[in-house]
């Protein structure tokens, strides 16, 4: 038998603890704990969740890694086509990690309707486009099909329709300027196929996309020419050593950039949320150390007899100090209970019902999104045990100070 736990045991259920001196300190220390779980597990949650929200917009509208001309590198519109005969298309075979790979083409434009008008890029896209990738963020209509025969339909924000005042169905003019000076615009007639809304600004007041091949014949290019390609990896965390090999596997007219180096404001910005999570984290373990210090050392001095009958008995200072520590690692893992059960239970709410709404201005999404990983709860569970049991040590140290013949006579 485990000689202290079992009296760590009974001191645990005895009915007088819950009327004793400790009481009221036992209980903040457990909330403190609890407390400190749940700002932990929410804040590691929806920090992920933001910065992985944020980067699948990006990645949903641009792609990961983006190959061009050089003479494309600072704009958003395409000016000089690639062949689309390059040994990395449609299949990048020589870069495994690559998941996906889709031809594109871009062109500025203007929307106008009877009572408004609005600049916008349009983005043209073909048979090997993913939809997947922004099917989440349609609100409205039926995705177009750019498989068969060239047609009219076009996917736009719902940001440039309320503005423009159009919906799913409708028709509207849209301008492009020609390269040449002093020729007419080109005018081509769409139709609104479907509506997104991404909560990305950037993205909703720019973007329409539609067939690849309205860019091709506006800027006379052949069937083979497009303006960029977009990439997509397996494993985003990956996704500079993969640039860099796309980079390496591409012609040296072309070149590669990742999201990361494209909107890197975006990015750095995003790598501010690990800093505040892990502020979040320390001062959350510190705040519920001290209080399990102050707790530990409340028991202690509130059983000084009990130390003192256990050492005249011949108990060694090691086996008295593991008696509260068991205690301590009790409390603990009370805190941590009720502070697992709230923390989920409000990322569940948030994740159902969205509660929390965000400005989209400010963080690119709508309300704030939550990342659920059961493996980082328990790496934090984890972690707030092992710091608070190795810190508590040092307070239970105060065990081998205390002489059996005074601690007997202690009241």
């Amino acid at each position: 038998m485990n000689l202290e736990y079992f009296i760590a045991k009974r001191l645990i259920t005895a009915k007088d603890n819950k009327s004793s001196i400790s009481a009221p300190i036992v209980k903040i220390a457990i909330s403190a704990i609890a407390i400190g779980m749940i700002m932990m597990i929410v804040s590691v949650a929806t920090g992920i969740g933001l910065q992985k929200k944020i980067r699948d917009k990006v990645s949903a509208f641009n792609g990961q890694v983006i190959i061009s001309n050089y003479d494309n590198n600072n704009s958003e519109v395409t000016l000089i086509p690639i062949s689309k005969k390059q040994d990395f298309y449609p299949n990048f075979k020589s870069v495994p990690e690559v998941s996906h790979i889709q031809a594109i083409a871009t062109k500025a434009g203007i929307i106008r309707t009877e009572n408004a008008f609005e600049g916008i890029v349009f983005k043209g896209v073909g048979a090997d486009y993913d939809w997947n990738n922004i099917s989440e963020f349609i609100v409205g209509g039926k995705l177009p099909d750019f498989k068969k025969a060239l047609n009219e339909d076009v996917v736009i924000s719902k940001f440039l329709a309320d503005r423009l005042n159009l919906k799913v169905g409708d028709q509207f003019n849209t301008f492009f300027v020609k390269e040449e000076q002093g020729k007419l615009p080109n005018s081509r007639r769409f139709k609104i196929a479907a509506i997104f809304n991404s909560g990305f600004q950037d993205f909703d007041s720019t973007y329409i996309i539609g067939d690849i091949r309205h860019i091709q014949k506006i800027n006379k290019w052949r069937e083979d020419q497009v303006g960029a390609f977009e990439v997509f990896v397996k494993d985003f965390n990956e996704i500079k050593n993969v640039g860099n090999q796309i980079y390496e596997e591409t012609s040296s007219n072309l070149d590669t950039k990742t999201i990361i180096e494209k909107y890197s404001y975006i990015f750095d910005w995003l790598q501010l949320f690990d800093f505040n999570i892990v502020i979040i984290l320390a001062i959350m373990i510190l705040v519920a150390t001290i209080n399990m210090i102050v707790a530990l050392l409340v028991l202690i001095l509130e059983r000084t007899q009990m130390i003192g009958i256990l050492k005249s008995m011949g108990s060694n200072n090691w086996s008295v100090r593991k008696i509260f520590l068991y205690n301590a690692f009790y409390l603990i893992l009370r805190g941590l209970l009720w502070g697992n059960l709230i923390g989920i239970s409000i990322l569940l709410i948030q994740q159902q019902f969205g509660i929390v709404q965000l400005n989209p201005e400010n963080y690119y999404v709508n309300q704030a999104p939550v990342y659920l990983n059961w493996i980082y709860i328990l790496l934090l569970n984890l972690l707030t045990v092992s710091i608070c049991f190795v810190v508590l040590l040092i307070p239970s140290y105060i065990i081998t100070k205390i002489s059996p013949v005074k601690a007997i006579r202690f009241d």
